[in-house]
């Protein structure tokens, strides 16, 4: 059945708040997958308050309050979240995690016993109902990550692979003057070097990077600055042409750093606290470049190896070193720190439970930038063996690891690994007479319900993009006034979860012919808490009224709506009175009721402002929530 919403006014309101709702998406999920979950709490609620996709954020909120341990937060989202249809089996199980952590074990049960009748007993439960870390249970249920080898391994050690520019700049003992093969170790032999190579490219096409930062010994890893004119660098202690040892004779590692001039890495640097008596190593520069985080066994630690952070002064020079105390280190190693562009450290450890050797962890923060816990990164990430060197790219989604594990082509071997992708929703809303596209036409994303996931308005070029859930049924209405509306369904069952795809959904819009008094039409509004017909209102009606009686084939559909100061219940319940007596005064006009198809109230799931509930907004504002809106299912 084609149908148009005859809401001009709605589609400039809603333009104003809805251009740019799919990019926060973006920037919540980027937040998510960088593991910021403070950040993209904040984010998630915003979106939530606008009713943007509101049941994928809703469980994304629930997420990120689990990750940062509060299951009390969590278990209040996921409440709502096991009501919606079609919703992910995972989250029975999250919600039973959440029950547990609040004490409440009884309710804790049920959830467990329905997680298990879907996914038909999944052995893991009852193991992970015996242990205490629920967080890594939660983020390890499901699979996160694809993994692969990338085309510049060699039969050598390859490892500490981060991007620069368009390339990658990654360590290697594939010179073929090595004579001892190296074996992975904390104190790692000579002959190391510094090597980049085009991200699609071969081990035979990779090269040593211009300049003096490689020597005779051990270099790399390395870490660029976001401008990417300075390096900080590992190396053995060897610094023009000297060789330093400790009290026992060993050589350790010391960071130093070089600046990019005229394409060649020079004038070598090394830090303050470097000292003969232990190493210093593996730097990661923070992006905004006023952070070093770095790994050492200096004295004073907590462990045999510890994660430090020191402060980079604005003049260059570096501050006092920190320990990141001891949610981060253990009395075991922890090493390859890498501070994301979100703000999350990534690390290597032996000391804390994981597959093996060493295993990658992520440091969650609350809202004090204070880290509050860590999380394993799980297979295949982690394996039984060494798995360190991880790196991940500035959108969150994809990045490198290196690691010893079987299967590989030489010692340590880079993988490249890619997180489970959302799936994208795009199109364009384009004139069917002529295909040119449509500027300011709503779309209308809902789910099998159909209940309202999302809507927005397209943009001159007539494009959209949506981010949805996979393994669920869709449907998609656009419309504008002037045209009739179109609705297209779609599914996202059985779609690769290895790579990022796209479903492609172009709509096209019928123009309505001799429409004239159409654009006239206006949306009537109501008094706060009232539902009869202002004489605004009536005037308005009128106009319906006189349209009806041109068409006498024309058929319409009435949706009203209120502002959100009240209950969510109550609300619903005022504007189904509103869609009645709208209603009922176009049939005392004398159109037969048959031509009315149906009158439905929304409540305040539709506001077209920022006006939700804790928001303070103007009278004026509240007054463009209260309204009917009229939708022509068809004219002749």
């Amino acid at each position: 059945m084609k149908t148009i919403k005859l809401a001009t006014i709605v589609f400039l309101l809603i333009c104003s708040s809805s251009f740019g709702q799919s990019g926060k998406l973006k920037r919540a999920d980027r937040l998510y997958n960088s593991f910021s979950f403070v950040k993209a709490i904040e984010k998630y609620e915003k979106l939530i308050d606008t009713n943007f996709n509101k049941s994928y954020a809703t469980r994304k909120l629930g997420d990120s309050y689990m990750y940062l341990r509060k299951p009390k937060e969590a278990a209040e989202v996921y409440k709502y979240v096991v009501q919606q249809e079609n919703v992910p089996a995972e989250y029975y199980y999250f919600y039973a995690q959440a029950l547990r952590g609040i004490g409440n074990y009884d309710e804790s049960k049920i959830w467990i016993d329905k997680y298990n009748q879907v996914v038909s007993e999944d052995s893991r439960v009852i193991e992970f109902l015996d242990k205490e870390d629920f967080i890594n249970e939660m983020f390890n249920l499901k699979k996160q990550y694809s993994l692969a080898k990338t085309n510049f391994n060699t039969p050598f050690s390859d490892f500490g692979a981060v991007e620069y520019n368009d390339e990658v700049v990654f360590v290697s003992s594939k010179d073929e003057g090595v004579s001892t093969k190296r074996k992975y170790a904390w104190n790692a032999q000579p002959f190391l070097d510094l090597y980049q190579v085009n991200k699609e490219g071969s081990a035979e096409q990779s090269k040593k990077i211009n300049g003096n930062v490689n020597s005779i010994y051990h270099e790399g890893p390395a870490s660029f600055s976001s401008d990417g004119t300075k390096m900080y660098f590992t190396r053995n202690n060897f610094f023009e042409g000297k060789k330093g040892l400790d009290k026992e004779g060993i050589n350790n590692l010391k960071l130093f750093s070089a600046e990019l001039v005229n394409g060649t890495w020079t004038n070598i640097k090394g830090v303050h606290f470097n000292n003969d008596e232990y190493s210093v190593g593996h730097p990661s520069i923070s992006n905004d470049g006023k952070k070093l985080y770095f790994t050492s066994d200096m004295p004073g630690g907590i462990g045999g190896a510890d994660i430090y952070v020191v402060a980079i002064n604005d003049d260059g020079t570096l501050g006092t070193p920190k320990n990141m105390g001891n949610v981060v280190n253990t009395e075991g190693n922890e090493m390859f720190p890498f501070i994301h562009n979100e703000g999350t450290l990534f690390f290597s450890s032996d000391g804390h439970v994981g597959f093996g050797l060493l295993d990658v962890f992520a440091t969650i923060e609350d809202k004090n930038n204070d880290v509050v816990n860590i999380l394993n990164l799980g297979e295949p990430v982690n394996s039984s063996k060494d798995d360190f060197s991880y790196y991940l790219s500035e959108e969150g989604f994809d990045g490198y690891i290196s690691s010893n594990r079987d299967g590989g082509v030489g010692d340590d071997d880079i993988y490249k690994f890619t997180r489970i992708p959302p799936l994208m929703l795009k199109g364009q809303i384009f004139d069917d007479a002529n295909n040119e596209p449509i500027v300011g036409a709503k779309v209308v994303l809902k789910d099998a319900n159909g209940e309202e996931i999302a809507y927005f308005i397209t943009e001159a070029d007539g494009y959209y993009e949506h981010i949805v859930d996979r393994d669920a049924n869709f449907s998609l209405e656009g419309s504008k006034e002037k045209y009739t509306s179109i609705t297209k369904e779609f599914n996202s069952f059985n779609l690769d979860k290895e790579k990022e795809l796209v479903v492609n959904l172009n709509v096209g819009l019928k123009p309505i012919e001799d429409v004239v008094l159409l654009a006239d039409l206006e949306i009537i509004y109501f008094d706060l808490d009232k539902s009869n017909i202002r004489p605004d209102a009536a005037l308005e009606l009128d106009k319906v009224v006189n349209l009806m009686n041109k068409y006498p084939g024309m058929v319409i559909r009435l949706e009203s709506h209120t502002d959100s100061r009240a209950n969510d219940q109550y609300n619903i319940a005022l504007s189904n009175r509103r869609a009645k007596s709208t209603y009922e005064y176009i049939i005392s006009e004398g159109i037969d009721a048959s031509r009315i198809t149906k009158y439905e109230g929304f409540g305040e799931t539709q506001l077209v402002n920022k006006c939700s509930n804790g928001v303070w907004c103007s009278k004026a504002d509240h007054q463009l929530n209260r309204r009917t809106e009229f939708v022509i299912i068809k004219m002749k």
